[in-house]
């Protein structure tokens, strides 16, 4: 059986805590943040995956 591919995307945007779970980072947190609401720049933190989407990301990723 060969190995199985990685989604080098997927990859470079997604960890694992100690924990185990999923994690990710929100966008539009990198650059012209002067224009940007306070709002805005609270919601871009980085958050924990829910656990249909922690399913679907460990599928993209089946070594992480």
């Amino acid at each position: 059986m060969p190995k199985q591919k990685s989604h080098s995307g997927t990859k470079k945007r997604v960890r694992r805590t100690g924990s185990g779970k999923v994690v990710f980072k929100r966008n539009s947190r990198n650059h012209l943040l002067q224009q940007k609401s306070k709002r805005q720049k609270s919601l871009s933190r980085t958050v924990v995956a829910a656990k249909g989407e922690a399913k679907k990301l460990t599928s993209l990723l089946p070594y992480l």
